[in-house]
């Protein structure tokens, strides 16, 4: 499977990748917002995977706004079990199913960019979705190299970090 994805019911399908993984999500973004699926909070989505022993890892480039930090209080279950990085540098858009399903592209974990806010207010998003066994490998090494913290002792920008993976 090869998709390119750059409609709304595209987003709606990787969406609920999301809520049906066995084992692990890995999600990279810049920017996250208080995105709903379906008008449900994501947040709640992840929190039930949390609760049910999944693996959620979480890497992005800046802290998310109040709405999304008060929404997220609503889930303590994410305080215990949501692997979280922060990276400025982060700006790769990936959702790793699995480690057998991969989302590459450019939207980012909002609902303007995943394309869910609505018709007229959704950005213009591009990616692809995959089940590819080279592009999903790749997709996650590129992940992990930022996640355990390789990128760090090369990253001009430490001084700017407010929460270095690696000290």
């Amino acid at each position: 499977m090869l998709e390119y994805i750059a409609d709304t019911d595209h987003y709606r399908k990787v969406l609920s990748l999301a809520s049906s993984v066995k084992r692990s999500l890995w999600i990279g973004t810049a920017d996250l917002k208080d995105l709903h699926v379906e008008g449900r909070p994501f947040l709640g989505v992840l929190s039930d995977l949390v609760k049910a022993g999944k693996e959620v890892r979480l890497l992005h480039a800046k802290e998310p706004g109040p709405v999304f930090r008060e929404e997220f209080d609503n889930y303590p279950d994410l305080f215990r079990g949501l692997d979280r990085a922060l990276c400025p540098r982060v700006h790769f858009k990936i959702l790793v199913f699995d480690g057998k399903v991969a989302y590459i592209g450019s939207a980012n974990l909002t609902g303007a960019g995943i394309g869910l806010k609505g018709e007229n207010k959704r950005n213009f998003e591009a990616g692809i979705l995959t089940d590819d066994p080279s592009l999903v490998a790749s997709a996650m090494d590129h992940f992990d190299s930022v996640w355990a913290g390789f990128r760090c002792s090369s990253c001009l920008r430490k001084a700017d970090c407010p929460d270095p993976i690696v000290r």
